[in-house]
């Protein structure tokens, strides 16, 4: 069976009703399952993971963002989290069956269809960028929504389908691609104090030096009683493990005489990056995905 992951975010993430509605879509279509939604009242936003075959994944995706479009208005939106729009990303992976390029051409057919339904313009990101800087999401939302608003009229600002302007309330949709779902993974230190975190952040960010595959911000979250947190999405987290991020992140506490108290994944994880934790963290080199039972149940029995 061909299955695709997609992990679209909306700027909502405190309006339980306005959340209840958006995902309804997501639970009405038959081969779509959505697997967990993570709304983050800091953020104001909430992260969803959903999984589908292609062609009923795309007409929920696309009714998902319909609800976002008509129950978020961007211009009295506020949260901690960057964003350029009500259903600010769009982005979609291959599972199983599928490839890069299957996934590649159906964020393209969503981009076009987001524009014909419902007249916002969309930015095309990852393996569909246009141009080598939109394939960061940090580019395209440089400014966030009240300042993309001001220059989208611009050439190097514009959005790849629709007019040079943003949508009045609902700014604008970042539809993309990948060959693997982004890890959102927080670390938690002991202080309040976002100045001393943010260089942290700067030191794992690929951007300011370090792994080219992480984006990084400082922030506090208030379900670890507004401690100060390196918040960060990983693109590639079998290039760079979970484990190197937190190391990275404790050694640079420890040299300004702080500590990690805890850390948390927003959504999930391949497998095999927790197999490598265990190994690295329990110090066992031979540790493989078949020493886990469930492995073997998932697999079937003959």
């Amino acid at each position: 069976m061909k299955l695709m992951h997609a992990v679209p975010n909306f700027s909502e993430g405190r309006r339980q009703e306005v959340i209840n509605a958006i995902l309804a879509p997501l639970k009405s279509i038959p081969g779509v399952k959505l697997i967990s939604h993570f709304p983050d009242p800091d953020f104001n936003r909430t992260v969803v993971e959903v999984i589908g075959q292609p062609e009923p994944l795309k007409e929920a995706l696309l009714r998902m963002t319909g609800e976002s479009i008509r129950l978020i208005d961007m211009r009295e939106q506020t949260g901690s989290h960057p964003r350029i729009g009500a259903q600010d990303t769009i982005p979609v992976f291959p599972l199983t069956g599928t490839t890069v390029d299957e996934c590649r051409r159906l964020a393209e057919e969503i981009g076009a269809e987001v524009f014909d339904r419902y007249g916002v313009p969309v930015y095309f990101s990852g393996e569909n960028a246009r141009t080598p800087e939109r394939r960061s999401l940090d580019y395209i939302r440089r400014g966030q929504y009240e300042g993309l608003v001001k220059v989208a009229h611009t050439p190097e600002r514009r959005p790849d389908i629709g007019p040079p302007a943003l949508h009045p309330t609902a700014g604008a949709v970042i539809v993309s691609s990948g060959k693997q779902g982004l890890v959102a993974y927080n670390v938690i230190l002991d202080t309040t104090d976002l100045d001393l975190v943010k260089p942290i952040a700067a030191a794992v960010r690929g951007p300011s030096g370090g792994f080219g595959s992480v984006r990084s911000i400082a922030l506090r979250l208030d379900k670890w009683g507004g401690r100060a947190a390196v918040s960060m999405n990983i693109f590639d987290v079998a290039a760079v493990p979970l484990a190197r991020v937190f190391n990275l992140i404790s050694s640079e506490a420890e040299s300004r005489g702080l500590r990690v108290v805890g850390s948390e994944l927003v959504g999930t994880v391949p497998l095999e990056s927790i197999v490598d934790a265990a190994r690295h963290f329990l110090k066992m080199p031979a540790f493989s995905t078949s020493q886990i039972i469930e492995t073997h149940v998932l697999g079937g029995v003959d």
